[in-house]
């Protein structure tokens, strides 16, 4: 018996696999027909994470993937960000996506548990340069299908990240890639039913390399940049891959997730209510369970006035699954000896934002690791998981409350819910101009002055622009 047959056996007639629905909505997406508010949203999104790219190009990892994607050569089909040239598409895609990554600085689905961007951003450009030329408003509808694809099922998963095992970010986001790339590069919704099938052989993206402090950890989106850009010309030359990648009897629910997801909600209104406008966005590049006790921290260091000197020790609670994610192993959270162990730290983060009274990029650096103020003051941090936190955010990102004991023995508290970023605590439009200026600067090649000024700018005219070459332009530091 053949396996399409085995299925036809146990599948009701009226059946559809959820991949024909994302197909169709991928497919067909018209930025023209968008509302402004989504419009504007997947512009912030491109702006963001073209910003996060800037400044991961100097990220640890990054030249060696640059460097060996330069040796391997080939077709000369897009554009590598920062390091400049041009490679075989799928080859760009990885190494642009690791970069956007790196820093851990790109967009979070404080619900969904992920970062939808990267994947989706860099794979459309990919692709969108494959084809030839793509117009700024093709742009805004690829990434608007891939984020939204990626948000819609990470929302839709009933299971952790912990429980489960694997990082959202790359595992759904092979899928949001493949309908950004698919829409970028003209796939009808037949093919486009076909590359979510092709991609469904090479998803994956675990997380004990965060556990580890593993450079993949930054990479993994990448690659699932890289696989999705592989499956839409796959598609396009005519391969079928499976059709039931969904719900099959052995499709991505279950094979994946033990079929602890919601399909309906995933379909509910899709294409006309996006779930990317929830989409929040980092002030502090490190991981986004670690915002809510920056924020706190801040807030209490501004209210009291205080030195980290005068601290006898913080105390933090979270959620079960942010415990799991930023607190242990105690050691190493306690003292960090790798930039990706600091981003996954609360002791850490929550020393050097009392310590500097702000959390950058230059905290997370070989020489910000070695401050022995900051690790100080992180050795008098404790967290633990709090009870009531933990019933009502358990699946979300993690409040933080926050408790400063002084040394003369005044106390101070506070809780945040919603860290900066969040759509109920947003960046401003100068945070984010900040934000992009500050990544900018820590470019791995020499950029022009005004990479961040033309960055913004070309983002902003998005939907009048004939070909996003001009944008990539701006990445590669030509043009200026």
């Amino acid at each position: 018996m053949t396996p399409d047959a085995a299925t036809a056996q146990t599948v009701p007639v009226e059946y559809r696999d959820l991949a024909v629905d994302l197909a169709q909505f991928s497919a067909t997406i018209d930025a023209a027909r968008l509302d402004p508010a989504v419009v504007e949203a997947v512009k912030t999104n491109i702006l963001d994470t073209l910003s996060c790219a800037l400044a991961g190009s100097s990220a640890p990892a990054i030249a060696e993937v640059s460097g060996l994607v330069r040796d391997w050569g080939g077709a000369p089909q897009a554009d590598m960000f920062v390091f400049g040239g041009k490679f075989p598409a799928h080859h760009a895609a990885w190494v642009n996506g690791g970069m956007s990554h790196a820093r851990d600085y790109d967009d979070t689905h404080d619900a969904a548990v992920l970062h939808a961007g990267v994947p989706a951003v860099a794979a459309a450009i990919a692709a969108g340069q494959l084809r030839g030329t793509l117009t700024g408003a093709d742009l805004i509808a690829s990434v608007a299908a891939g984020i939204e694809t990626t948000c819609r099922l990470g929302v839709a998963c009933k299971l952790d990240i912990i429980d489960s095992g694997f990082i959202y970010t790359a595992l759904l986001g092979y899928f949001g890639a493949t309908a950004a790339a698919g829409r970028a590069l003209g796939l009808s919704a037949e093919e486009m039913v076909n590359a979510f099938g092709i991609v469904y052989s090479s998803v994956a993206g675990n997380h004990q390399v965060t556990r580890d402090a593993s450079l993949m950890k930054r990479l993994q989106p990448g690659l699932a940049a890289q696989a999705a850009v592989v499956a839409v010309q796959l598609a396009k030359r005519g391969i079928r891959g499976a059709q039931n990648v969904f719900e099959g009897l052995d499709g991505f629910f279950r094979v994946y997730l033990r079929n602890e997801v919601d399909p309906d909600a995933v379909r509910a209104d899709l294409g006309h209510r996006f779930e990317l406008l929830n989409l929040s966005y980092k002030p502090y590049p490190c991981c986004r369970a670690v915002h809510t006790t920056a924020n706190a921290v801040l807030q209490l260091r501004a209210e009291t006035g205080r030195a980290a000197r005068d601290i006898k020790s913080i105390r933090v609670g979270v959620t079960g699954p942010g415990y799991q994610m930023v607190c242990v192993p105690e050691h190493v959270r306690l003292a960090p000896r790798t930039i990706v162990e600091a981003q996954f730290s609360i002791p850490y983060a929550a020393a050097a934002a009392w310590t500097d009274g702000d959390l950058s990029l230059r905290h997370f650096s070989d020489e910000g690791l070695r401050r022995e103020d900051v690790l100080d003051l992180a050795s008098r941090v404790s967290t633990y998981v709090d009870a009531e936190i933990d019933r009502d955010w358990s699946r979300f990102i993690t409040p933080a409350k926050v408790a400063v004991e002084f040394q003369d023995g005044e106390t101070a508290e506070t809780r945040v819910d919603y860290p900066k970023g969040h759509p109920k605590n947003v960046m401003t439009e100068q945070e984010f101009a900040a934000k992009a200026a500050d990544c900018a600067a820590h470019a791995a090649g020499p950029m022009p002055a005004d990479t961040a000024d033309r960055l913004i700018a070309a983002v902003a005219t998005l939907e009048s622009t004939s070909d996003v070459a001009s944008l990539v332009q701006v990445m590669t530091g030509g043009g200026g």
